[in-house]
C-alpha cells in the first residue's frame, strides 16, 4: 500500500538512501533522485526500485521536477579531517579548489536557484565548519542567504544518543521564508556496541595473523614518534569510534575483542548497517567491501528522521505542486 504522503523532496548525492528513508519516514515522496556510484546506484535500486540519475553536473536544473524540500549529503571528502590530510599528501588541493567534489555545492545552488523549493536539509562532515578558518561555510552560507535568499540555520548534531558510535555531522537547514526553526535534541535511547553485534559470525570477519601483525607494527611506529595512529579495540560495554568509508582496508577504526589469545574481529556489513541505524529490511550490496564503504558514506538514518519531522513541521505552504515523480527503470 502506497505511503500517504503530503510532500515531494529529491534525493541529491543519494549514496544508498539514508536521507530517503528519513524523509519518506516523515510522510514524503521522493520524485528525484541522483548518485554517481554504479556500487551504490546498485544498492538503492535494489531498496528502492529505480536507478538514480548520474553524474549531478551533467543535469539540467530545469529537468529536475518541481519539489517541496531538497536533501543533499554532498561529497565531504575536500572536507573531511580523514580526507584532507591524505589529499594534501598526494598534492591535491582540497575544499572549494577541488573542483571534482568541493565545487559540487554549486550544482546544489544552481538547483535550488531554478526550482526554489520551501526547504532544504543538507550534511556534511564537521570539519566543513571549520575548514579554511571558517571561509568555506561563510562562502556556503553567502550563497545561501545573500545569493539564494533562504533563512539559514546550522548545527553539528552527534548520532551517539540513537547509535552507539559517536559520528559528529554538520546539518544545514534552509527555509524559503524566515521560520523559527531550531535543531530538534536527538532522544538518548542509551545504547551500547554489545546491543547490535551478533552472536555468531563468520570467520572470514577475523583479522588474518598478517593483517592484525602489520596493525601492530604500525602502532608501535606511531608510538615511537609520538603519534595517536593506531587501531581500536571498541569496549563493547561503550560506544564506538565513527565508522568511515575506509574501513573495509582493515577495520582498524572499530575492531571487536575475541579475547587476548585470539585475533580480533572487524564489524560485520550487518552490525555496520545497524551502527548507522538503518531498518532491518534494508538490502546491502552483495560486496563487502562496497557494504563498507556505503555505509561509512552514509547518514545515521534516525538522526535526519528526527531532523525532518522537525523541517517538515516548519515548512512554508507554497503552491501546490503536482509534478509527476520521474526515475530511471
Amino acid at each position: 500500500m502506497e505511503k500517504n504522503t503530503n510532500f515531494k523532496f529529491i534525493d541529491l548525492f543519494a549514496g544508498i538512501g539514508g536521507m530517503r528513508i528519513a524523509f519518506e519516514g516523515a510522510g514524503g515522496k521522493c520524485v528525484f533522485s541522483s548518485e554517481w556510484n554504479k556500487y551504490a546506484q546498485e544498492t538503492y535500486e535494489k531498496n528502492f526500485g529505480e536507478v538514480p540519475f548520474g553524474d549531478i553536473t551533467k543535469i539540467d536544473e530545469n529537468d529536475i521536477p518541481d519539489h517541496d524540500v531538497l536533501v543533499a549529503g554532498f561529497p565531504c571528502q575536500p572536507f573531511s579531517l580523514a580526507g584532507i590530510p591524505v589529499k594534501k599528501f598526494h598534492g591535491h588541493p582540497v575544499g572549494f579548489k577541488d573542483l571534482t567534489q568541493g565545487t559540487l555545492f554549486f550544482d546544489i545552488a544552481r538547483i535550488l536557484k531554478a526550482k526554489k523549493p520551501s526547504a532544504f536539509l543538507l550534511e556534511n562532515v564537521k570539519n566543513l565548519k571549520s575548514h579554511d578558518k571558517g571561509n568555506t561555510l561563510k562562502t556556503i552560507l553567502r550563497v545561501l542567504e545573500d545569493e539564494l535568499g533562504y533563512d539559514v540555520h546550522y548545527e553539528v548534531l552527534d548520532a551517539v544518543n540513537v547509535v552507539p558510535q559517536h559520528r559528529e555531522r554538520l546539518f544545514i537547514a534552509g527555509f524559503i521564508t524566515p521560520r523559527n526553526f531550531k535543531f530538534p535534541k536527538i532522544p538518548n535511547k542509551n545504547i551500547k556496541l554489545s546491543d547490535i553485534l551478533e552472536k555468531k559470525v563468520d570467520k572470514k570477519y577475523v583479522l588474518t595473523d598478517g593483517t592484525w601483525n602489520a596493525l601492530k607494527r604500525h602502532l608501535e611506529r606511531h608510538r615511537k614518534k609520538g603519534n595517536g595512529f593506531g587501531y581500536t579495540i571498541a569496549d563493547k560495554k561503550k560506544v564506538a569510534n565513527t565508522l568511515s568509508a575506509r574501513y573495509y582496508k582493515d577495520g582498524a577504526q572499530i575492531l571487536i575483542s575475541r579475547g587476548q589469545t585470539r585475533n580480533p574481529r572487524r564489524l560485520t556489513p550487518n552490525e555496520c548497517a545497524k551502527l548507522m541505524g538503518f531498518p532491518k529490511n534494508f538490502q546491502k550490496h552483495e560486496s563487502d567491501n562496497h557494504a563498507y564503504r556505503q555505509f561509512g558514506n552514509s547518514v545515521v538514518v534516525p538522526v535526519v528522521k528526527v531532523i525532518a519531522k522537525e523541517i517538515i513541521r516548519n515548512l512554508p505552504v507554497q503552491k501546490k505542486l503536482l509534478t509527476p515523480m520521474i526515475c530511471r527503470k
